[in-house]
């Protein structure tokens, strides 16, 4: 990615709209818009202070395109780091396009995604990590995802990655010492120290990379299936659910061919819930393939709904819930059409089908009504209560997948430095881990040369005009 030169984008999404804010960042910003800019006030514009919006015309060549507020951020006190200037016009696509088009006709450059993000990084105004919390935090479909990229963008997760990093940096430094003076038979570093040390970040890492499946789940939302047999009210639920007629109802069995997906929030927790075919062996080419579909499905969900009706075998359903059964797959056993038994929710079958099953994974058995909207309150409920008990003891949550590999990878350096401790290897093995350990630590910040792909890998995912 090309970081030099003047760079100009239009910050806010295209289209017509009320305002729209273009935005340009470099060492000549400020020149190239004292050859268009006309302050009201008549004073010059280069005579504006920093950090001031100022009224005025946009004009080309004596003619006034739009009348614009102009904020002037003086470098090193900019989001990039650079001269930057923020053009407020009006929304019309017409304005915005002419706007640009004049700066890129005096060599201003159309920046790419991320570039003014990238440019932030790189004069050192945020990590790498603060700079990805940018790209979640516009991306950012729930409150809980807003919190998390939020927490991450002000540094938190950065200082505690910096920690670890400075404390390995330290004994990394005592041991290549005593290399230094090996023939004196000097002891700089204390090992039992050194084993407490990774003790601590073996914990330290640990919980942060146990972390990472309730960060994800909160990132991207909470996939959860609805399975059953056909006809036990899958598609009713999910209309309950969403108050709004998503899925079609009727009595014919395998109605219901093909997945329907659709998001819903509940205390601030995105869900993304997925009526499902009904399980059942098939003749029909096109409902087996729904039927593979929804077993598909499962597999990637993090809960599944299990519905069923109280007058079907417990072995049966034991039998199917075992077949959807995968590692991490909570599983909420639902009983529908408690309406038809007095609201009564059958727990002699919850208990019957959870003693088949043998304790083989925690169920959660409720009773429900598809007609009557309180009862699936508790089911709200219990859905977020599953999402919460993801949590780890870290008070810091990552939600990153890049960070979570390098966490894993600094997990191993650790691990081979501790079996190195316990095998007594020279200094010069155990310096070779430690390095390792603190290259992945510092990868997570950008505290190391980055490779230029990596970084455009990065900041490709980010929106033109960030």
């Amino acid at each position: 990615m090309l970081t030099e030169g003047t760079i100009i984008a239009l910050a806010t999404p295209e289209g017509s709209g009320a305002i729209g804010v273009i935005r340009l960042s470099g060492e000549e910003a400020f020149r190239y818009t004292a050859a268009f800019f006309r302050p009201k006030s008549r004073r010059p514009w280069n005579e504006i202070d920093a950090n001031n919006t100022v009224l005025g015309d946009f004009e080309e060549r004596g003619v006034i395109i739009d009348e614009v507020l102009l904020t002037k951020f003086k470098a090193p006190h900019s989001y990039t780091g650079e001269e930057v200037v923020e053009i407020s016009c009006h929304g019309s696509s017409y304005i915005q396009q002419k706007i640009i088009s004049c700066f890129l006709s005096k060599g201003v450059k159309p920046a790419q995604a991320g570039e003014f993000t990238l440019r932030a990084y790189l004069n050192q105004k945020m990590d790498l990590s603060q700079a990805e919390a940018v790209a979640d935090l516009i991306a950012a479909e729930s409150e809980a995802a807003h919190q998390l990229a939020f927490q991450q963008m002000r540094g938190g997760f950065s200082k505690k990655m910096e920690a670890l990093r400075q404390e390995l940096i330290q004994f990394k430094a005592l041991i290549e010492l005593e290399l230094d003076f090996f023939e004196e038979e000097v002891e700089f570093a204390n090992l039992n120290e050194l084993r407490s040390l990774l003790n601590n970040l073996h914990r330290d890492i640990s919980d942060l990379k146990n972390s990472f499946n309730y960060g994800n789940v909160i990132k991207k939302g909470v996939p959860v299936a609805i399975a059953g047999k056909p006809n036990v009210g899958k598609s009713s639920l999910l209309n309950a659910l969403f108050d709004e007629e998503k899925a079609i109802v009727s009595n014919i069995p395998g109605t219901t061919r093909d997945t329907i997906e659709d998001t819903l929030i509940l205390d601030g927790i995105l869900f993304r819930f997925i009526d499902t075919a009904g399980l059942r062996e098939t003749n029909d080419t096109i409902e087996a393939i729904g039927v593979e579909r929804a077993r598909e499905k499962v597999k990637k969900a993090s809960v599944l709904i299990y519905l069923y009706q109280n007058d079907t075998d417990a072995k049966i359903i034991a039998n199917e819930i075992q077949g959807l059964m995968h590692k991490g797959l909570c599983i909420l056993l639902v009983e529908n059409k408690i309406d038809l038994n007095q609201n009564s929710h059958s727990l002699n079958l919850a208990n019957e089908i959870e003693s088949v099953l043998e304790h083989e994974s925690d169920l959660i058995s409720i009773g429900i009504s598809t007609k009557n909207a309180s009862t699936l309150k508790p089911l709200k409920n219990h859905l977020v209560t599953v999402v919460q008990n993801m949590k780890s003891e870290s008070n810091l949550i990552i939600h990153n997948s890049r960070h979570f590999h390098a966490l894993s990878e600094a997990l191993k350096a650790i691990e081979t430095i501790q079996d190195g401790l316990d095998h007594a290897l020279p200094g010069d093995l155990l310096s070779i881990d430690l390095k390792e350990a603190i290259h992945h630590i510092g990868s997570i910040t950008g505290n190391i040369d980055n490779d230029q792909d990596i970084l455009g890998a990065i900041f490709s995912q980010f929106c033109i005009g960030k």
